[in-house]
């Protein structure tokens, strides 16, 4: 099934986004930090156009470069956040295969399952939208 992206779209994608990996967060850790939910409402945003520009491709090419995307905006933002501004919110280093203890190949792989009901939820949101 695809749907069309429109910019006014994000007014809506944006706060789920923030809302949902901030949930996601509290969920999986125990808290989350408010620079979440900026990179979470992102990352939907980021997951939303895809979604909607490829529509031709597979859901598991979809699936495979969302997670991708997903962790280079949670590496710069960590480069960001965690590097340079030094509020340590979360690090990597002691899991295998990490990149500056930004990112992990396991939490890779956890994106890449995740995009399966993301892209779900992005389809159900672009109906919703188009109702409106």
């Amino acid at each position: 099934m695809n749907y069309v992206t429109e910019k006014s779209d994000f007014i809506f994608i944006f706060p789920i986004g923030a809302a949902g990996y901030s949930l996601l967060e509290v969920l999986w850790r125990g808290y989350t930090h408010w620079t979440m939910a900026l990179v979470g409402g992102l990352c939907l945003c980021i997951l939303y156009s895809v979604f909607g520009k490829y529509k031709k491709a597979g859901i598991i090419k979809k699936c495979l470069l969302c997670a991708a995307l997903i962790c280079a905006v949670e590496f710069i933002s960590g480069c960001i956040i965690n590097l340079v501004f030094k509020l340590n919110v979360w690090d990597y280093s002691h899991l295998p295969f990490n990149i500056l203890g930004q990112i992990c190949l396991p939490y890779y792989l956890l994106w890449l399952l995740l995009c399966l009901p993301l892209y779900s939820l992005c389809m159900l949101l672009s109906k919703w939208i188009r109702r409106l």
